[in-house]
């Protein structure tokens, strides 16, 4: 594939999901570098359709809120901008959609139906890395290391035998650490499930890890540098840490010996292909008192947003924001 090549891309972002506010600000940066690149770019709101050139000005002005937006869920208008020929005659679909159905396979899905190739990972490595549980069920057999975790509701035994306090308290199938908690002791339990119930059908309990907080992205089968996030506030790289100016400093590359980092690299390679992932992915860890590093989640559509960590990592390996965006539509066109 000639990489110089002209493509008409469709750009999905916004979708339904508590990430919405993310997933326009990843879109908006998307669409800006793909054009500086001189690809035809169709701007589309998965809610709305196609956007118009106000439409596009009138979204991408907004800023991420420092609390997820409530939405409505279901995508009912989908079938009325879909089969528009100036979409369907497109040469590929760029997922800049984060969590909900955006990341779980099911629009995966939906586009690998039109014929059209789209960046990611498919069908199944999209719904194993965004169900928590299957995803550290998976890594446990294959022997890769993930912080011990119960699925609720589980007795209070159990958690202070299996698990020790204090614990994370998070939704299963969620992104940017929404509808999270740290609990400290029986009586917080109750409250914490609550919130997290109302993201997820399924809410997980896990072993908190105290220590440093790392990232490494993959990008076309290769780590990329290791970054770690170091909290202004708190205990958690919760949603408004990660989206509001001085919630955390990211630093890549991060300040780890030569070892370490190339273990935190062959643990998110191995993460990435054990799960079946295509194209991109990165995962997050905590690096304990001990040295141990744990493997806390996995995004398959990590964020495209100016303080996105992905892009970070690649500027530091060399590779500027427009080119990482045109790496991974080539990538995809290639299979």
């Amino acid at each position: 594939m000639n990489q110089k090549k002209q493509l008409k891309i469709n750009v999905l972002f916004g979708g339904d999901s508590a990430e919405r506010d993310v997933s326009v600000a990843s879109g908006a940066q998307v669409v800006k570098a793909l054009r500086q690149r001189s690809h035809t770019v169709n701007a589309i709101d998965t809610t709305v359709g196609l956007l118009n050139t106000e439409q596009e000005r009138q979204l991408f002005d907004r800023s991420v809120a420092s609390s997820p937006p409530v939405t409505k869920k279901g995508l009912a208008s989908v079938l009325s901008w879909l089969n528009n020929p100036t979409i369907l005659e497109a040469d590929l679909w760029f997922i800049a959609l984060h969590g909900g159905s955006g990341e779980d396979g099911r629009w995966q899905g939906l586009l690998a139906m039109t014929g059209i190739p789209f960046t990611g990972s498919s069908v199944l490595g999209s719904a194993l890395a965004m169900d928590k549980d299957m995803t550290k069920r998976i890594l446990r057999q294959a022997g890769l290391p993930t912080p011990n975790w119960l699925m609720a509701p589980a007795k209070i035994e159990d958690i202070e035998q299996q698990l020790g306090w204090p614990v994370v308290i998070k939704p299963s199938k969620q992104g940017s650490t929404v509808g999270l908690s740290i609990v400290r002791q029986a009586d917080e339990l109750d409250a914490a499930q609550a919130l997290a119930f109302q993201h997820d059908d399924e809410v997980m309990i896990e072993q908190f890890i105290p220590g440093r907080e790392l990232t490494c992205p993959v990008l076309h089968d290769k780590a990329l540098p290791v970054g770690e996030i170091i909290l202004k506030r708190g205990e958690i790289f919760d949603y408004e840490a990660k989206y509001q100016p001085g919630g955390a400093e990211e630093v890549f590359p991060a300040l780890l010996d030569d070892l370490t980092t190339r273990h935190v690299q062959d643990l998110s390679l191995q993460i990435h292909q054990t799960l079946k992932l295509t194209g991109y992915s990165r995962s997050d860890f905590r690096l304990d008192n001990q040295g141990r590093l744990w493997c806390l989640e996995v995004n398959t559509l990590p964020g495209l947003t100016a303080m996105s960590l992905l892009p970070q990592s690649a500027q530091v390996a060399g590779i500027t924001f427009p080119e990482l965006i045109e790496q991974i539509c080539f990538s995809a066109l290639r299979g």
